[in-house]
């Protein structure tokens, strides 16, 4: 899978592929920008679990349990929607976009208390390797969420191999190619490019020009 729409990534309002909607319970992957001074007015959503990633930029998060926070590149945002929240985002800059990773995933439970998480990363600890951003265990690294799912990201250098081990031999992998050109399994993929992968106990990332690389481990059932 080359395209990195399963309702994934940004795609005209329109747009509608009843083949790319889900990838197990990954809902969502909103590859989105946002001009100086815009953003998203108050919405609601329930029973969904949200991460945000910003690539580039600052955003303006607030919601209805009373967090107001600013994430930027190298913070990631975890909402658990749960019985529900209203939330908005906006680009905090006047004068760039911003741009943000915005992932669904379908819960493991329903009508869950909502939460709100953030972390900030290391940029030199996911130099040449792959760091837990997400799981389901509140006592892991990164956020941890209503799903048995895991979470990882590289910056990789050219001509850096990785090894990546399924934690779960029931999930799939889908990666997301943030920056550069990687082979996965010997499929080369390239800037923004998604590829799934299911039915393995792992997976071999090679760095064919410097990369920064996404994994999402998820269930490939609901």
């Amino acid at each position: 899978m080359l395209d990195s729409t399963i309702c994934l990534t940004k795609k005209p309002e329109n747009y509608y592929n009843p083949q790319r909607m889900n990838f197990g319970v990954l809902r969502v992957l909103n590859d989105d920008r946002v001009m100086a001074g815009r953003g998203f007015g108050t919405h609601p959503h329930d029973n969904m679990e949200i991460i945000s990633i910003p690539l580039d930029g600052d955003l303006e998060h607030k919601d209805s349990m009373g967090n107001v926070a600013v994430i930027k590149k190298g913070d990631v945002q975890l909402m658990s929607a749960g019985t529900g929240i209203f939330h908005s985002e906006y680009n905090k800059n006047s004068d760039k976009e911003v741009k943000f990773l915005q992932i669904w995933l379908f819960p493991n439970k329903r009508d869950v208390n909502p939460r709100y998480d953030q972390i900030s990363l290391n940029n030199e600890e996911t130099n040449d390797r792959l760091v837990q951003i997400l799981s389901p265990n509140q006592e892991d690294e990164g956020v941890w969420i209503h799903q048995n799912a895991w979470f990882h990201m590289g910056n990789l250098s050219k001509g850096k191999s990785v090894e990546y081990k399924i934690k779960d031999s029931r999930n799939g992998v889908y990666a997301f190619i943030i920056d550069g050109d990687v082979s996965i399994e010997g499929q080369e993929l390239n800037r923004r490019d998604g590829y799934g992968v299911w039915d393995t106990d792992k997976i071999n990332i090679d760095a064919i020009s410097n990369a920064r690389v996404l994994l999402m481990e998820v269930p490939m059932t609901m």
